[in-house]
C-alpha cells in the first residue's frame, strides 16, 4: 500500500531530531557507543512503518537499544513523533535501506532483527527483493552477532513457506514456527497492521531463525 504523503514533512522531521539519526553510516561499530553505552543489546527493526511495534518493544525493553530503518519518511516521521510523545530515550530512526546494513553496522555489532509484514513481493521474478531471500540473510549474516537472531511475522502465506525454506538455506536455524501466532489470544506487541488482520481473524505467520556459526557452503536455487 502506497503512503500519503504527509504535511509539512520537513518541519515534522526537524522537530523529531532527538531521536533521527542523519547519518547512520558514520556510527558504524560505534552504535552503543554514541547512543546508549549502557544497552544491553542492539536490536535492529527493518521497514518500522508507523512505529507501534517500534515503540511499544523500545518501552517495555529500556535497557535495549532499538535502530528502526525504514525508507519511506512519510511512515518514519509517524513513527518518530510516537517515540518522541512517549519521551523513548531508547529508540533511533534512519531513512535506510535493508541492503545496504553492511555499511551501517559492523560485524556482530546487533543482536537482534525484527522483520514484521515485509512486502511479499508476490511474482516469482521479484523473489531476491524479499527481505526473508536468501540473499538478504546473508546480508543480516554480515552484521549479526554469532548466536544472533531474526525475527519474522507476516499475513502472507506464500511469503511464509518462502521464508521457512529460506532461513535453513542461509544457515540459520528455525525455531516459534507458527501459522497462528494469535490462535489463544493476542502474543506479544503488535504492529497497526497485525493489530488490524488479528481483529479481522486472520492469522499471523511467526518464525525465529538463529544464525548457525557457518552458513552452508553451497545452497539450491531460490524457488
Amino acid at each position: 500500500m502506497r503512503m500519503r504523503k504527509k504535511k509539512n514533512l520537513l518541519p515534522r522531521m526537524e522537530r523529531c531530531a532527538a531521536c533521527r539519526v542523519q547519518d547512520g553510516f558514520a556510527l558504524k561499530g560505534r552504535w552503543r557507543e554514541e547512543l546508549m553505552p549502557a544497552a544491553a543489546e542492539l536490536r535492529l527493526e527493518l521497514g518500522c512503518g508507523k512505529g507501534r511495534f517500534t515503540a511499544e518493544t523500545a518501552q517495555q525493553n529500556p535497557d535495549i537499544l532499538f535502530i528502526a530503518i525504514e525508507k519511506v519518511p512519510d511512515a518514519l516521521v509517524v513513527a518518530m513523533e510516537r517515540a518522541m510523545a512517549m519521551e523513548l530515550k531508547n529508540v533511533f530512526f534512519v531513512v535506510g535501506d535493508a541492503a545496504l546494513l553492511p555499511d551501517y553496522f559492523a560485524p556482530g555489532e546487533v543482536d537482534l532483527i525484527y522483520i514484521n509484514f515485509c512486502d511479499p513481493w508476490p511474482h516469482n521474478r521479484q523473489a531476491k527483493r524479499r527481505l526473508t531471500h536468501r540473499g538478504f540473510l546473508a546480508t543480516y549474516r554480515q552484521v549479526l552477532r554469532p548466536g544472533g537472531q531474526i525475527h519474522f511475522k507476516t499475513d502472507n502465506q506464500p511469503l511464509f513457506q518462502f521464508s521457512v525454506l529460506e532461513f535453513p538455506a542461509a544457515g540459520y536455524q528455525l525455531s516459534e514456527v507458527t501459522r497462528d501466532l494469535h490462535a489463544n489470544g493476542p502474543q506479544g506487541v503488535m504492529t497497526d497492521y497485525e493489530a488490524k488482520f488479528y481483529a479481522s481473524g486472520l492469522p499471523i505467520n511467526r518464525c525465529v531463525g538463529t544464525m548457525a556459526e557457518r552458513a552452508p557452503e553451497e545452497a539450491p536455487p531460490a524457488p
